[in-house]
């Protein structure tokens, strides 16, 4: 394995002092390497002169077989590792919300697969530093770059208005988007980096609904809240389809209309991860649990 890691990289590099960074070692031992590869083998792999080395037709076959010959060695580790049963304990870091209203009300499934999971929670708004705080994986929201880290897209979601299943048999009807006029409607006030999360105004103006005063429309500051309002029948309620997905599966609220306004990619979750954590067997089967529910959510 040495003997190809160096024959890799001396062929990449063409210079035995880069090769040896890379490696860890000196460019004396590099060349020493390569030396005895070529002794053994009988086989001149590369020209030296006082400043740099090329490969010869002979080293360039063997630089390439090398290279291909440590893929395949990764992906039969890789798929090794995933063969071996997950177990221990696997720490997530997630927000409140996510945590309350989607990620919880599914841990059961995940337990039942992997009952040798210890998966334990660390909920806070605050992002976390997975070598410093011990986090395992991360469920974040943001479009934002994640170096050194690999990151999955959860939902492309979107926000639809509920409400109580007792307001469709009021005395004020809910037969047509401008019937929700005659209702107290809430929803959420949120514009981080200057994108604005969807609200009444443009729910309306889709919809075809003319003359839509925003201004007599509720904003809040919470999602919790605007929830509650609407599960009381209080208000209906402008919120993302993900998040009222168990009330809605229970009843204990309803979908009005076909009509949604999809989410900004600004407001999107991701599940991240340290690179060197890609091939744990308790990261892998969180990660691939967490898509596989995710693709049931797509609107």
């Amino acid at each position: 394995m040495r003997a190809l890691k160096t024959l890799d990289a001396a062929g990449r590099h063409l210079n035995f002092s880069r090769a040896a960074d890379e490696l860890g070692v000196t460019p004396a031992a590099v060349s020493y390497q390569i030396k005895e590869i070529e002794d053994q083998l009988g086989l001149s792999l590369f020209t030296r002169t006082n400043r740099s080395i090329r490969m010869t037709e002979a080293g360039a076959v063997l630089c390439n077989a090398s290279a291909e010959a440590l893929e395949l060695m990764r992906r039969a580790v890789t798929q090794a590792r995933r063969r071996i049963p997950a177990s221990g304990q696997l720490t997530v870091s997630v927000d409140p919300d996510f945590a309350a209203k989607w990620l919880m009300q599914r841990l059961k499934s995940f337990r039942n697969l992997w009952p040798d999971v210890d998966v334990r929670f660390d909920v806070s708004t605050e992002v976390r530093d997975f070598g410093l705080d011990d986090i395992d994986v991360a469920i974040r929201s943001g479009a934002e770059s994640y170096p050194e880290l690999c990151a999955h897209r959860l939902f492309d979601d979107v926000v639809v208005p509920v409400c109580s299943p007792h307001l469709l048999s009021s005395e004020t009807p809910l037969r047509e988007p401008a019937d929700l006029l005659n209702h107290t409607l809430v929803h959420i006030e949120w514009a981080p980096r200057g994108v604005a999360w969807p609200n009444w105004q443009m729910w309306m103006a889709a919809a075809g609904v003319g003359d839509f005063d925003g201004s007599r429309t509720v904003a809040l500051k919470t999602s919790a809240e605007m929830l509650q309002a609407a599960i009381n029948g209080d208000a209906i309620a402008l919120v993302d389809l993900t998040s009222v997905a168990n009330d809605l599966s229970q009843n204990r609220l309803v979908r009005l209309f076909d009509l949604s306004i999809r989410i900004a990619p600004q407001f999107a979750y991701f599940l991240v991860y340290p690179q060197e954590s890609a091939s744990d067997p308790g990261v892998v089967a969180f990660r691939d649990w967490v898509l596989d529910e995710a693709g049931r959510m797509q609107p």
